[in-house]
């Protein structure tokens, strides 16, 4: 007999048609009703062991966490909240779990506790949620550039460049750290390690899906990136993945009018189709947020800021024009901001990025034209020679998603860019050149997927959003 997933499962009719299942116990109550999970669905499924019609052997060793197979009759359930369930005919144990010292018991667990058991963890109700949600997201990403006819490319994770100018990057090594080979000015001697220079784990792949851009036209790349600072906030970490659109022929107003398309596109693919995940995920963050102080608290539930983003059309304004309304808004005039808005060229916080969005505008916001002092070199300058053609993506909750720009496509501006930040030519000379074979107009932003999950999910910590986090000090599992 084939397994079927308890999500196909619940769909069917019960015609006391003979069924098998597998999955994990998560109860198992009165020697008699036992509740399983198959990681298909949030929802679980009930079988009824009729009384001594399994040995007495068997009934012990079904213990939460278990992995059992059952075979049985699907038929109506006269339980309140599930429509069928399995009147048992045999059941194995595939799996046995030691109750007694199995850390996941049915009960309400931390998620600093959960981090620690990360293996585990995608057990309980809230991970196989988010877990099933990034997976879904993950596909409606690619379903959303496929049928926009983009072509996925895949950039290195080994870089010998720094596309944010940065420095705060892994170094790749194959050289003893013990005993380097060091060079006549004592310097370690990168001439004899694997790739005869210095390598890092690559921040972005931006500047390399650039490069594919100026031949296939409309590209992305969706991959893990890598940045060694050493911040231990709720909203950074070590490894992250990210999805890169780099688009020829596209200024600043195409790419906003593609990062606004690709960001309901997201929400709403949420909406249709993470629907039970969602209303379990809802719940929680509805439960999380009446334990903050009343002025800390998101207006909007989880399931009403999807649609918030899917139903508004998103404000598009400048940063000077969004400097002024920050400079004379009622928080900032009270002091209640906690960085105060004085001075024009000031890099936005989130606090200001959601005034914005949740007060002022009451929809989802687009930045653009910002300082340049503030943005990276790649981006385009503008003839005002103070910014650049730079756009943020900002959400209810959390402020900035989606960074990005048009990028500078003439080869004397951002030489004379790179030349004012003292960045190293050497390493960017391919990047550079690109401005002189064929440049064209283009443009890219860059989307983080875990702050994505996060919103998508209303998970408060990026660290449970992703299965295995790195953070300064974790490399578990």
């Amino acid at each position: 007999m084939k397994r079927i997933k308890i999500k196909d499962l619940l769909q069917l009719p019960p015609q006391r048609q003979p069924v098998l299942v597998q999955g994990w116990v998560r109860t198992f109550r009165n020697n008699q009703f036992i509740s399983i999970n198959d990681g298909s669905t949030i929802l679980t499924i009930q079988a009824v062991v009729a009384l001594n019609s399994i040995d007495e052997s068997a009934l012990k060793r079904i213990t939460t966490g278990a992995c059992i197979s059952v075979k049985g009759e699907l038929v109506p359930s006269p339980a309140k909240g599930q429509p069928v369930e399995i009147k048992v005919t045999s059941l194995d144990i595939l799996g046995d779990c030691d109750a007694e010292v199995y850390p996941l018991q049915p009960k309400k667990h931390s998620l600093e506790f959960l981090r620690e058991i990360a293996h585990l963890r995608a057990r309980t109700n809230t991970f196989g949620a988010v877990m099933r949600v990034r997976h879904a997201m993950a596909f409606a990403v690619h379903q959303f550039f496929n049928e926009r006819g983009f072509f996925y490319i895949h950039t290195p994770i080994i870089t010998g460049s720094d596309a944010e100018g940065a420095g705060a990057m892994f170094k790749v090594t194959t050289l003893d750290i013990n005993q380097p080979p060091r060079n006549e000015e004592g310097h370690v001697n990168f001439k004899e390690d694997f790739f005869g220079r210095e390598t890092n784990l690559t921040v972005s792949g931006q500047l390399e899906v650039e490069t594919y851009a100026m031949a296939l036209s409309e590209t992305y790349t969706f991959g893990p990136t890598f940045r060694a600072e050493n911040s231990n906030t709720t909203r950074h970490l070590a490894e992250f993945w990210m999805i890169e659109p780099e688009m020829a022929f596209y200024d600043i107003n195409d790419n906003m009018e593609l990062a606004e398309a690709f960001l309901k596109y997201l929400c709403q693919y949420a909406l249709n189709y993470c629907s039970d995940d969602l209303e379990f995920l809802n719940k929680r963050a509805q439960e999380e947020e009446m334990t903050k102080p009343q002025d800390q608290r998101n207006e909007l539930s989880l399931i009403d800021r999807l649609k918030f983003v899917v139903q508004n059309n998103f404000e598009r304004l400048t940063y000077t024009e969004a400097f002024e309304i920050l400079r004379n808004s009622t928080p900032n005039k009270k002091k209640k901001f906690q960085y105060l808005i004085e001075t024009w060229g000031a890099d936005l916080q989130s606090e200001h990025e959601r005034y914005l969005v949740e007060k002022h505008f009451k929809k989802p916001v687009i930045l653009y034209n910002y300082p340049k002092e503030i943005k990276s070199f790649y981006m385009r300058q503008n003839e005002d020679g103070k910014t650049v053609a730079a756009m943020d993506v900002l959400f209810p909750g959390i402020g900035e998603i989606i960074g990005g720009s048009q990028r500078e496509e003439r080869y004397d501006q951002l030489l004379k860019r790179v030349e004012e930040l003292k960045l190293p030519q050497k390493d960017l000379w391919w990047y550079l050149e690109l401005r002189k074979f064929g440049s064209a107009p283009h443009s890219g932003f860059g989307l983080g997927f875990e702050r994505l999950i996060q919103f998508v999910t209303g998970m408060t910590n990026i660290r449970d959003v992703i299965p295995f986090p790195r953070y300064p000090g974790n490399a578990e599992f």
